[in-house]
């Protein structure tokens, strides 16, 4: 490394926040990102640590290490390249991955881990605005035909890796713009939009074809009759379609299928699932309309579930301005430190309080909803209760209940599986989770049951984070070029 001694010398620099007061009237990102002063003594902490478990935290495996060091150094452009080599959107990973390549850093043993999300961070920023990012068509076409199915960070970057290497690759999307649950699910002041639709024409020039309002299914309900599932689809495409117009297909749905909350009252009006929520915000700060959006104003909010969505859910409260935002955790308060000898490199078990809390929230721990009281059909309250956890079994605490007011309950408790009806249509072999079953074996990965379907990011593995969705589409990428070609010049 080129400063041996950084980690010693310097601090953590943290990414800065633009006041509150300021951000919460308006849904842009307010992150204040580090200048190149800045980063370049971030990459100086990075020790030569002789093992960089930063790298193997890291899903896609970035070469956290060297692109430190280029910063560093100032060479920023090789920074870039290698960032790239790895990683196909790394704007979108270095504004939302919760980094557990920091969590993985040596110097987090006993220090502050390097700031290796906010330098991926400047150096993304700085090669768009440099125009190091260009598109990288292929020079030879293959002549085959690859669908891919869902437009999210798993999609995205199956259809890249395809496209570079010669495939027509016509990536298909349910609703009315490309991105999936970046688009519709990650509010925009944690992600402007731009990032992708930049990436979306840098896509189209390498030749990805996108068909938008278009859903892959069978004929006939294609996401289960009654779905909540987002879906603004105007066209149908079967599998039966697909299998007749392409070589290969590839399944990179998201998990949409909300978890429910199946207690007394939940029919009543106002209580909603996040992704019904969510998604509306943001076709709004899109332009469009939304004939009766879910709104928060003025309202006492309860959100169910304590994780990042319901986060979201607290930020975008807050920006329609309720009147009070409470946020429920079924598990108990986790400590405010983790035990960095227990859990080190891995990710670490520890309260994480999010831009959006500090932007005004109550938040309760260990606590359950019980029933959900209304008058006149509309949701007015909710009857809680404590809970604890007694050998590995959640038991109410006697004597707790208690009556708390809401005007709109926002269920956020994560994703069950990605629609059932897709895979379905498909005739894929699910596993115990209804996930898409397949492997991630060398050879052979990633292919379904079914032949010539593929399936990756959180169809086949679950709810998960947008760096494993982009991990699993670069490699699903070279199982279906491999099947396609008998070889694979693409990294795995």
């Amino acid at each position: 490394m080129g400063k041996i001694t950084g980690f010693m010398e310097h601090e953590r620099i943290e990414e800065g926040y633009k006041p509150v007061a300021e951000r919460v009237k308006h849904y842009k990102e307010f992150v204040i990102g580090l200048d190149a002063q800045q980063a370049k003594v971030q990459g100086a902490r990075c020790m030569d640590c002789g093992t960089p478990f930063c790298n193997s935290g890291c899903p896609v495996n970035n070469i956290i290490p060297d692109f430190n060091d280029l910063v560093y150094r100032d060479d920023w452009q090789s920074a870039f390249a290698v960032l790239d080599s790895t990683n196909n959107f790394p704007e979108f990973t270095g504004r939302i991955c919760p980094a557990p390549c920091e969590a993985a850093c040596v110097l987090n043993v006993n220090d502050d881990p390097v700031g290796i999300k906010s330098i991926e961070h400047a150096i993304i920023d700085r090669a768009w605005q440099e125009a190091w990012v260009v598109p990288r068509p292929a020079r030879h076409k293959t002549g085959k035909k690859v669908a891919v199915v869902g437009s999210g960070p798993a999609g995205m970057a199956a259809a890249q890796q395809l496209a570079r290497v010669g495939h027509d690759v016509t990536l298909f999307e349910k609703n009315d713009r490309i991105g999936g649950l970046l688009r519709y699910g990650i509010p925009d002041f944690k992600m402007e939009k731009t990032h992708i639709d930049r990436r979306v024409e840098q896509m189209k020039a390498e030749g990805v074809v996108f068909r938008t309002g278009v859903v892959v299914g069978a004929a006939k309900d294609p996401l289960g009759k009654g779905s909540k599932v987002t879906n603004w689809a105007k066209e149908t495409v079967t599998p039966e379609q697909l299998d007749k117009e392409f070589d290969a297909v590839l399944l990179t749905g998201g998990a949409e299928q909300s978890r429910d909350l199946p207690v007394p009252g939940r029919d009543l009006d106002g209580i909603h699932f996040a992704m019904e929520f969510l998604p509306q915000q943001n076709k709004v700060n899109a332009g469009d309309k939304v004939k009766g959006q879910i709104r928060a104003d003025g309202k006492h909010v309860i959100v169910i579930g304590g994780g990042d969505t319901g986060s979201d859910c607290v930020g975008t409260s807050n920006r329609h301005g309720a009147a009070s935002v409470t946020q429920f955790e079924l598990m108990p308060q986790p400590p405010e430190e983790e035990n960095r000898p227990l859990t080190w490199p891995y990710w670490p078990y520890k309260l994480r309080t999010s831009s959006s809390h500090e932007e005004g929230c109550e938040r309760e721990f260990a606590i359950s909803t019980k029933e959900f009281i209304g008058e006149k059909g509309k949701v007015t309250g909710l009857k809680t209760v404590r809970v604890e956890w007694k050998d590995g079994k959640m038991v109410e605490v006697p004597g707790s209940e208690t009556m708390l007011k809401a005007d709109l309950v926002l269920l956020a408790m994560g994703f069950v599986s990605p629609v059932a009806g897709v895979l379905d249509a498909f005739g894929v072999e699910k596993d115990a989770r209804g996930n898409a079953k397949a492997s991630v074996d060398f050879v052979g990965g990633y292919a379904t049951n079914v032949p010539k379907v593929f399936a990756a990011g959180d169809i086949r593995r679950g709810q998960s984070l947008v760096v494993w969705a982009i991990r699993e589409g670069r490699q699903a990428a070279r199982s279906v070029d491999e099947f396609l070609m008998g070889y694979s010049d693409l990294p795995r």
